[in-house]
């Protein structure tokens, strides 16, 4: 799409003449879903099915219970019993038992290797996947055993299409220098892309072609769940208390958020965005879809309703960045948010007084929360964070008022931080007000993670990548692929294969330190990873789907929040 000029009034700061401004726009389609999420209503005869629902699942919670910490004789049964659970979106109801159980699967491991598995590459893989992504650091050299004298994988292997199955999903959990493991995704891939349909059966060839394109580990888990129970509903030999357990619960689940998307659905309209605010996208419900991907679980309702609302207020900030605002302009803004003070926004044009307002507003009513529980300093850090993130915004737009190209290095150390990892979790320790301490923000804002790192730079290059046609045809500042295409003179898709590469480096990071990283509390690196996981999704493909979700996206939002699993 070109560029287009939208000639409008510039609200001006009161020392300024009020002369019309060339604004730029970018011509950004309504929400999809208008209203729809208002008509939400929880009545009585709902929350007396909800009773029941809960009830049953507890029921069947217990019968799950018994099945996973029973004594089964083959070992292989435990592990497709927990790959099963974890699939099927379950695994959050059993954190302890799967915990115990995987340890002793580990502590067993050399024998395991010994047994009856020996030979079978499936349950190698499974084993692999299910202990390294619990942190226990198992060998990658477990394969060696099915290469032939050559050091190539077997090529008896190609008829076990359900081996090669796992043995892809078990590459994405690579460390560096696991070159076993690069040689064993070349090798699946190439398999698996052209698998003989006619000697598989219907379900593993909808397995396949779903794991090539979005493999498990980098799958969003509510996302992959909804997906999965409908093909382990077709599995002759499914265990029926599993799945209607997962039915059930996604459901009721599902009722949760449906709950949660109307509450803030109304703030949205009260505050009337859209008349405000015409020049942002209007995009609530995908960005409650985007936090709910980072944290689904029944609990962290209030960690959801922060980041929703937080975000929502960032999108707009991002448009007024990107496209609308002058230059002049954005910097007394950003000079307002520095000093977070309500007397800041009498020297802004009146659109940005409602910003600054909003934004003010939206913190002191999260603010109120904390206060009141002598945790005030989780409101300073959450401050902290925005404004480091607005700062990054101001860098990027100066970048383009100013038609600067930077190198890569300068480019990365500001667009990593306006990607909003570091925002968004800030932002979600508001919500998790039990576990997280004064010492897990100085982690995030002053040590600079290895974790958080990579998953910005996975966030960020799979963004550009995605992204960067639509954003430089309507006027915004370079991308990664621009500047890595200038600062080393190669073309656009010579650049994009390097970043790509650089997003793989950074996943094999995020494995890694996934294993190391014992000086936060367990939940924060799944999260920063469940934030890769998002962009992963978002921007799958290499197509922005939050800024066009009219396709992908929308499938997404209708399996999530609006259709329920037939029951």
């Amino acid at each position: 799409m070109s560029l287009q000029i939208s000639a409008s009034p510039s609200p001006s700061p009161s020392h300024e003449t009020s002369d019309v401004t060339k604004r730029r726009s970018g011509n950004f389609h309504p929400s999809i879903w208008g209203d729809y999420f208002l008509k939400y209503a929880c009545d009585s005869n709902s929350m007396s099915s909800q009773g029941i629902a809960k009830e049953q699942v507890e029921r069947l919670k217990g019968e799950v219970r018994k099945m996973l910490t029973g004594a089964m004789d083959d070992p292989s049964e435990k592990l497709n019993l927990i790959d099963q659970i974890q699939r099927l979106g379950l695994a959050y109801h059993f954190e302890i038992e799967i915990d115990k159980e995987l340890e002793q699967i580990h502590k067993s491991y050399f024998e395991f290797q010994c047994g009856n598995n020996d030979d079978d590459l499936h349950t190698t893989a499974l084993l692999f996947r299910l202990l390294r992504q619990q942190g226990y650091n198992v060998s990658c050299e477990i394969f060696n055993k099915f290469k032939d004298n050559e050091g190539n994988f077997r090529k008896s292997l190609i008829a076990d299409v359900q081996g090669l199955l796992s043995l892809f999903e078990a590459c994405h959990l690579g460390f560096h220098g696991d070159d076993i493991l690069n040689d064993a995704l070349a090798f699946t891939m190439i398999h698996l892309e052209s698998i003989d349909k006619g000697k598989v059966s219907r379900n593993l060839e909808k397995e396949v072609s779903h794991a090539l394109n979005q493999p498990i580990h980098k799958g969003l888990p509510r996302l992959e769940a909804r997906h999965y129970i409908q093909l382990y509903q077709e599995e002759p030999s499914h265990n029926e208390v599993l799945l209607s357990l997962a039915k059930l619960d996604f459901n009721l689940l599902q009722e949760q958020h449906q709950k949660e998307l109307n509450n803030i659905t109304r703030w949205w309209k009260d505050l009337e965005a859209e008349k405000k605010f015409p020049f942002a996208r209007d995009r609530l419900v995908e960005l409650y879809f985007w936090m709910s991907g980072v944290y689904f679980e029944p609990k962290y309702e209030a960690t959801r309703e922060i980041l929703t609302k937080m975000i929502a207020i960032v999108s707009i900030f991002d448009d007024l960045y990107d496209i609308y605002a002058t230059l002049a302009e954005l910097e007394v803004f950003t000079e307002a948010i520095e000093r977070w003070d309500v007397d800041a926004k009498d020297g802004l044009p009146e659109y940005m007084q409602v910003c600054y307002q909003t934004l003010l507003d939206l913190y002191d009513d999260f603010g109120y929360r904390f206060t009141r529980k002598g945790q005030s300093y989780y409101l300073f850090y959450a401050k902290e964070v925005m404004k480091n993130h607005v700062r990054a915004y101001f860098a990027e737009a100066k970048w383009f008022h100013q038609n600067h190209m930077p190198t890569m290095e300068e480019y990365m150390s500001i667009a990593s931080t306006s990607i909003g990892c570091e925002l968004l979790l800030g932002t979600s320790f508001l919500g998790m007000e039990d576990i997280i301490t004064e010492n897990d923000f100085d982690w995030l804002l002053f040590s600079d993670p290895k974790m958080v790192k990579a998953s910005k730079i996975v966030s960020r290059l799979m963004d550009d990548i995605a992204g960067h046609k639509f954003e430089q045809e309507r006027g915004h500042s370079p991308s990664s692929v621009e500047c890595f295409m200038k600062q080393y003179k190669v073309t656009e898709e010579e650049a994009k294969e390097e970043l790509r590469k650089r997003v793989v480096d950074a996943w094999k990071d995020m494995n890694e330190e996934l294993h190391h990283l014992t000086v936060v509390p367990k939940l924060l690196p799944v999260r920063i990873l469940n934030f890769a996981r998002v962009f992963h999704v978002v921007y799958n493909d290499e197509k922005d789907h939050y800024t066009h979700p009219g396709t992908k996206f929308k499938e997404h939002v209708t399996s999530l929040l609006i259709n329920p699993l037939p029951m």
